[in-house]
């Protein structure tokens, strides 16, 4: 075997044996960089002051009930609406009910004072409710901070606050309820009660682009 040949072989057992121990690796340039992110989520908290709206005894057909309350946006997310669900159990004193009490019990309105704005001076009321029994009610669920007020207010600059409830906000809410004067027999009601219940539900604005 020539000179040539030799050397050949051993260059090329000499490259086979670095790559065996070296188990095939090569050489190259490195760096990295940490990076700490954070997902936190925001916050729905609606409260209702007083979260007793009413109590009232000795009532009788045709007393007319006024109340006041706040829906209040105590989280660190913008409300878009505040549904409101009606519950209500009657307790049949004689047990002589033909009738369903909740007939009788009439929402006169239910107003939302902030949405209303200086509407108040041409008498274009933010009405949630307007005008229904609570046995009626109970198959609505209207939007307690929703804008109802017409064309007139906004075309006059009269109009109230956006619908919805901001964060760190809230809403002067009235409310009038009457127990109807039907000129009717209402005997049946005599010493029967009606426990109401409000639940308002309230919804996140859709997401958005962050």
């Amino acid at each position: 075997m020539s000179i040539k040949k030799k050397l050949g072989l051993g260059v090329a057992s000499a490259v086979l044996g670095v790559s065996l121990i070296g188990g095939g690796t090569y050489a190259y340039f490195s760096d990295s960089e940490d990076t700490n992110n954070t997902f936190a989520a925001g916050t729905l908290d609606l409260t209702v002051d007083p979260t007793t709206i009413i109590d009232v005894k000795n009532l009788k057909p045709g007393d007319v009930m006024v109340r006041e309350f706040v829906l209040g946006n105590s989280g660190s997310l913008d409300i878009s609406s505040v549904d409101l669900s009606t519950e209500y159990t009657v307790t049949d004193a004689n047990g002589d009910n033909v009738d369903d009490f909740g007939k009788h019990i009439k929402v006169l309105f239910l107003e939302n004072a902030d949405k209303t704005g200086d509407g108040w001076v041409i008498g274009d009321y933010n009405d949630v409710i307007s005008e229904t029994t609570l046995y009626d009610l109970q198959h609505q669920t209207p939007d307690a901070v929703e804008n109802l007020q017409s064309w007139i207010t906004w075309f006059f600059g009269l109009n109230g606050e956006d619908s919805g409830l901001e964060a760190g906000t809230s809403d002067q809410m009235y409310v009038a309820f009457e127990f109807v004067d039907n000129d009717a027999d209402q005997n049946e009601f005599q010493g029967d009660a009606l426990n109401l219940k409000w639940t308002f539900n309230a919804h996140q604005t859709d997401g958005e682009l962050r």
